[in-house]
């Protein structure tokens, strides 16, 4: 049984008497045969306690903050895997943008690579010079 932090030892009423076994919810009975126990009376023991600790997380879980609890769900694999899925998505998108960009651009080689930035700023000189074209 766990404490709480206002709780001491000398505070919790005793829940089985002397000659109870601990055990006795996993079907030790009484203390006896705590090393016999069957394998199926040990499984029963060890699912419930899976349950607990289960029950145990979720409480853990509601006193922290909002950031603290999506911090937590952040660090899931799963989310990170579903993470990486829609960056990678989102970063080809994005590449293939600057490439149907620089299809458009006139340089000298025209294969010459370019990098973003030298993209950006070529994108906007030829602007300029177009719209300086079009007010001539």
């Amino acid at each position: 049984m766990m404490l709480n932090s206002d709780q001491t030892e000398i505070d919790l009423q005793p829940t089985h008497s002397e000659t109870e076994s601990v055990f006795s919810d996993c079907g030790g009975g009484g203390g006896r045969g705590v090393g016999t126990e069957e394998a199926g009376t040990l499984g029963l023991c060890s699912q419930s306690r899976v349950v607990e600790s289960g029950d145990t997380m979720k409480k853990d879980l509601q006193h922290l903050s909002r950031e603290e609890r999506r911090r937590r769900r952040r660090a899931t694999a799963k989310y990170r895997t579903a993470h990486a899925t829609r960056e990678r998505i989102r970063v080809e998108a994005f590449n293939m943008a600057f490439a149907e960009l620089r299809k458009l651009l006139p340089t000298l080689p025209p294969d010459k690579k370019l990098s973003k930035i030298e993209i950006l700023r070529l994108a906007i000189c030829y602007i300029s010079y177009l719209n300086h074209v079009l007010d001539v």
